[in-house]
């Protein structure tokens, strides 16, 4: 007697009179037991729901099928037709087999040649898998290959493009495709052409009425980036063979500020450019040869600000978030500010003195930390907090690359070219530096753990005769020595809660200036001499924090941004400058 459900022995047997199965009381029970449902809900009587959902209109309820029906033949099958059989309370019997030691142990055999032809087959079924991960692995390992491959002929077809692009002259018949620039990507238009021309290379075709308005995107979902082809970097090689030569030569200019005259300088004028209601600059560059201040706010907005007349140029608000860096291009009048909405913006300056958006690039996907002009002025670069640089074109707003892998966890935080152009440095929010060559996007050098700084490396300054970086955190200011890469020395100028905002060289490379909770001027020596400080200038905010310190143009004076809404200036009073001015002349 064998329940039809179990396949055992029943300890309370029961039969059905319709289809003569024998079952388990408690299982046929609950296969066939009546649930009786709300009428509201809409059911009939004897319907058994097994599932619901509650939604904000109905109740969905789910019922078996097979509900009250026999689970062998299917046939309608209620409790009232089930008879329970009688049967004696009485012990189970043992199996005849475990009734003799021969039987246990031809039991104990039988058991065993299962478990070994299971373990066969389960051993087959291995060997089956192997085989197929070993293939699946090999087909893997020549799709890479095959994908490398085109990749290298993508590139170097992009880059006989790009040469192409910029050797071919202008047909006489019309005018040919012409690079259309919107929103920092890059396409193609045309206009009535007599002939149609065709410019093939590998596998990308570009022709009259191609429009590529958004980048490309490669198998790993990254966008595809042209790169720094052999033309540019022939531009960087060459403008640092020129800079470097010039730099030997190059001797402090007669018209810098002396030591003396730092050492009077104080606060001669303050101008709220920014809101009161979100106060903080954080950002200031100077264009030297119009003295115009550019400053960048938590407000997101950015201000140009005239020194000599004390007005307002013009206030720059396509940013959504605030402005944590800017620089002035002055070779082209631009202006590049990044933000921490996640955009970079070039501004064209008129002749008005106004400034209109040129390009936006949004090629980063976190918070854009700094901007750095290149020193040809013609490519700059931007990092960010998505662990990441990008490389760029001025003239196009293209990003020619982008330099590392997204994370969170080791966000870039400030950026520096050398002033030859061919290292640029960065800084993380873990402390680490990193130099890179600009002309291979390969770290060549990097500083961290015991040699490199505790907390965010907020800003960074190579000095102009191009030995030395300073790089500022919150355990003060390191200095070093980039012919040796080592740290040759620390300024510690505050307590170690209070971290270092901005450090700056001057264009002489003769003063360096350190803010934090206040303004430290310090003169430059060399790697074993002291470096003395010249000046300590207050922070007249109130706020404790200032956030960055700019060097007017022959240390005239000094650019300061706090976390209030006003840009200060300090130097001489005027009459002093005059007097300076008369004795510098009469020198002359």
């Amino acid at each position: 007697m064998i329940c039809a459900i179990s396949g055992e022995v029943p300890e309370d047997p029961v039969l059905s009179t319709n289809s003569g199965l024998l079952f388990e009381r408690r299982l046929i029970r609950r296969y066939i037991e009546v649930t009786t449902v709300s009428p509201a809900l809409g059911f009939a009587s004897g319907a058994r729901p097994c599932a619901w959902a509650f939604f904000p209109d109905f109740v969905l309820v789910l019922v078996p099928q097979d509900h009250g029906k026999c689970p062998v033949t299917k046939e309608e099958l209620a409790m009232d037709d089930l008879v329970t059989v009688k049967t004696n309370k009485i012990p189970k019997p043992r199996p005849l087999q475990a009734a003799s030691v021969p039987g246990l142990l031809g039991m104990f055999q039988n058991e065993w040649d299962a478990l070994m032809l299971s373990n066969f087959a389960l051993e087959q079924q291995l060997h089956t898998a192997r085989q197929e991960l070993s293939h699946a692995l090999y087909q893997h390992d020549a799709a890479c290959r095959v994908i490398a491959r085109l990749k290298k002929e993508r590139d170097e077809s992009r880059t006989l493009l790009a040469q192409a692009e910029r050797q071919i002259p202008i047909s006489a018949a019309g005018p040919a495709p012409v690079a259309a620039v919107t929103n920092g990507k890059r396409g193609f238009h045309h206009s009535n052409m007599s002939k149609p021309n065709l410019f093939v290379c590998s596998a990308l075709i570009l022709f009259p009425g191609y429009t590529a308005l958004e980048d490309e995107v490669g198998p790993d979902g990254k966008k595809i980036r042209p790169g720094i082809n052999p033309v540019i970097i022939d531009e960087l090689t060459e403008c640092n063979s020129v800079l470097s030569a010039q730099r030997k030569k190059r001797q402090v200019p007669p018209s810098l500020a002396p030591i003396d005259a730092l050492e009077r300088y104080t606060q001669i004028s303050s101008h709220p450019l920014h809101k009161t209601n979100k106060p903080g600059i954080l950002s200031i560059d100077i264009h030297h040869s119009k003295d115009i201040i550019a400053t960048g706010g938590i407000d997101t907005n950015a201000v140009l600000f005239d020194r000599p007349s004390g007005q307002v140029l013009c206030t720059l608000t396509d940013h959504s978030k605030k402005i944590t860096s800017l620089k002035f291009v002055p070779r082209d009048e631009l202006l590049i500010t990044g933000s921490a909405d996640k955009t970079v913006r070039v501004w064209q300056g008129n002749e008005d003195g106004s400034y209109g958006c040129r390009h936006t690039m949004r090629d980063h996907g976190a918070e854009v930390e700094a901007v750095t002009v290149h020193a040809s002025q013609k490519y700059f670069a931007t990092a960010s907090r998505d662990n990441t640089w990008c490389f760029y074109d001025i003239s196009t707003g293209s990003c020619l690359t982008q330099v590392g892998e997204a994370s969170g966890q080791d966000a870039y935080t400030s950026a520096a070219f050398h002033p030859d152009g061919l290292i640029l440095g960065t800084g993380t929010s873990e402390g680490v530096i990193k130099i890179w060559d600009v002309k291979s996007q390969t770290r060549v050098a990097k500083f961290e753990g015991e040699v490199g700084h505790v907390g965010t490396v907020t800003a960074m300054s190579f000095s102009e005769n191009g030995y030395f970086l300073a790089t500022a955190a919150l355990d003060g200011v390191k200095l070093w020595d980039l012919r040796k890469l080592r740290n040759f020395r620390t300024l510690s100028p505050y307590d170690p809660d209070t971290p270092t905002s901005s450090v700056e060289f001057d264009f002489s490379g003769s003063y360096i200036a350190v803010a934090g909770s206040d303004i430290r001027v310090y003169q430059v020596a060399n790697v074993k001499t002291e470096w003395n400080l010249v000046k300590t200038l207050p922070d007249l905010s109130g706020t404790g924090k200032v956030t960055s310190v700019k060097f007017g143009a022959d240390a005239k004076y000094v650019a300061v941004g706090s976390m209030d809404h006003n840009l200060r200036v300090f130097g001489l009073p005027g009459d002093e400058q005059m007097e300076e001015a008369k004795s510098e002349s009469a020198v002359q």
